[in-house]
């Protein structure tokens, strides 16, 4: 057996995964009260960009290599409907836009409420209570509106009944039946999500996620969520997180055929980013994490070490 090993050469020419630089996503936040950029606390090297320093640094990711972003707005404005998020010239969509016309890059735009309404919840609350139906109709309004902008890919992400369905139908009917849906059809009620919610003004600030997003518990649940998600028209499905759960990514890849993605999430990267920081773990731990994400058989993954690896030519 070692002789497959014996040098760096050979163990390149008979390795099965890599890690491509043009499988991989990279997040970028846009804050809509931002001149310029802020690093984000609780994950260093991670910043949020204002509309003014966008182009710079759509720049750098497309220069290393990178070829997909998935955006994430933080607007000026809340409210209990999350209004702002479907605005013609809301924070999302004058970033679609720019990255549109100026970049060839795959821009994909996560579809949610969290960033917008004054609970921090994703969908509308009638009586205490998230109202999926009164979601789906926002969702839709969103998503019209990303695909109008130019976006190439809308991302749902709020695990509200039926979402796929109904954004499906509703790219549709606006003309836009080329616009494709990644699902997050397997969004886990997850710890590891801590970090984000600092990075796009998200937390929760009446209950919790837990009546919609999945539990970590159940076994096979995934299996429904999937069928699901393919059944209304996803075109891309999707775990997440990703280090805890490639359990549930090996299934998922054995049983269904639509192209995989992976979120390796804001937790897994600042758990990462802090033990390379501070000389815990060398630098090779990132490749060695990106693979096993790929090699339990994602076809994308986003990953906030998306340019990173693309800078030091791959992992």
């Amino acid at each position: 057996m070692r002789r497959a090993r014996v040098s760096q050469s050979i163990r390149e020419l008979l390795s099965d995964v890599s890690v491509d630089a043009r499988k991989l996503i990279m997040p970028v936040f846009v804050d809509e009260g931002l001149n310029g950029k802020r690093e984000i606390g609780s994950m260093p090297g991670i910043f949020r960009y204002g509309i003014d320093a966008l182009p710079d640094h759509l720049d750098e990711l497309q220069h290393a290599g990178l070829k997909n972003i998935i955006l994430f707005g933080i607007p000026k404005e809340k409210d209990s409907g999350g209004s702002s998020s479907y605005l013609r010239d809301g924070i999302v969509q004058r970033s679609i836009r720019i990255a549109r016309e100026n970049f060839s890059l795959n821009v994909i735009a996560d579809l949610c409420l969290c960033e917008y309404t004054d609970t921090g919840q994703c969908g509308i609350i009638r009586d205490g209570y998230v109202d999926n139906d009164a979601t789906l109709s926002v969702y839709d309004r969103i998503a019209a509106s990303y695909a109008d902008a130019g976006v190439d890919v809308v991302a749902p992400s709020g695990m509200m009944d039926g979402q796929v369905g109904s954004i499906r139908r509703a790219l549709d009917k606006s003309g836009h039946e080329n616009v494709m849906i990644m699902g997050y059809s397997n969004k886990y009620a997850s710890t590891l999500y801590a970090p984000f919610r600092d990075a796009a003004d998200s937390a929760p600030r009446v209950g919790d996620r837990k009546s919609y997003q999945m539990d970590y518990r159940r076994k096979k649940e995934y299996l429904m969520e999937t069928s699901l998600d393919i059944e209304e028209g996803a075109d891309i499905i999707m775990v997440k997180p990703a280090i805890f759960y490639l359990d549930i990514v090996k299934s998922v890849s054995d049983h269904f055929p639509k192209p995989l993605a992976v979120y390796s999430v804001s937790g897994e990267y600042s758990m990462i980013r802090h033990a390379l920081d501070l000389g815990i773990l060398p630098h090779e731990t990132v490749g060695e994490y990106i693979t096993s994400i790929f090699r339990a058989g994602a076809n994308l993954v986003i990953t906030y070490f998306a340019l990173e690896i693309a800078g030091k030519g791959g992992a």
